[in-house]
């Protein structure tokens, strides 16, 4: 995925509460005048296996891809003469560094929003029509003035709840975007428990999202899917239940 959004609509906040100046392009480099997000999806049928390391692998393989593409785009740029500079896919050094100030330099959520990509959810992710919210985002910031996408006027959310339902350490409410996330601080505190175990990130709220034509690629149109107490998808619970088993801590 790929969308350009002029620096500008940072500093028209759509809602409230807004990125502040500090976090905004032309504070990180004041030359830029356009965003660049582009997007990668994580697959839905290994996401399903979570927490486990073939989810870990994957979201590694996909981070270290942004990071190139990311990078590569932005030094084509620099060689075209638009001053440009690409931003890592995560704005901190470990997740443990994230319970102390649960922020990062610069949100690429935001810039996919602004870009066009999609809209907010419940569970404090961006939805996009391809992959619900089962996309990893990065962003170059440039000099160059570049054509901009249209902001997406539809909410894709449909408040189904289930993200809020699943989440293990109940760190969502009911609220919409910005409002909806209640507990930053436990989010983390898991991530750091399953980094510690090789099985990183938890992925629970993105993987039972029903937004997405990415789940009609892979036939999971149906929900019930994910009540792994229930007999009626027992080949997949299994398949799951094998792949966590190896690779990683209990």
């Amino acid at each position: 995925m790929m969308g350009v959004a002029g620096v500008d609509r940072w500093d028209r906040p759509p809602f409230q509460p807004w990125v502040p100046e500090a976090f905004r392009p032309r504070s990180i480099f004041p030359e830029a005048r356009s965003v660049v997000v582009i997007g990668l999806p994580v697959t839905l049928p290994v996401l399903e296996t979570s927490p486990s390391i073939h989810y870990h692998q994957l979201y590694k393989t996909v981070n270290e891809l942004l990071d190139q593409d990311s990078y590569l785009l932005s030094n084509d740029l620099n060689e075209e003469g638009f001053a440009s500079m690409f931003v890592p896919r995560d704005g901190y050094g470990h997740i443990s560094l994230m319970r102390e100030r649960p922020l990062a330099f610069f949100s690429h959520r935001h810039a996919a929003f602004l870009a066009g990509l999609g809209s907010f959810g419940v569970n404090n992710m961006l939805l996009t029509k391809e992959y619900g919210p089962r996309v990893r985002f990065g962003s170059i910031l440039t000099a160059a003035e570049l054509p901009e996408d249209p902001m997406m006027r539809e909410d894709l959310c449909t408040r189904c709840m289930r993200c809020v339902e699943i989440c293990p350490v109940k760190a969502l409410g009911e609220e919409d975007y910005p409002k909806g996330i209640t507990n930053k601080e436990a989010c983390a505190a898991r991530a750091v428990d399953l980094a510690g175990k090789f099985a990183s990130p938890c992925g629970f709220c993105i993987k039972v999202c029903p937004i997405g034509d990415d789940r009609k690629l892979h036939h999971r149109e149906d929900l019930d899917i994910y009540d792994e107490e229930g007999p009626k998808f027992k080949a997949h619970h299994q398949a799951w239940k094998h792949t966590r088993s190896y690779g990683s801590r209990k």
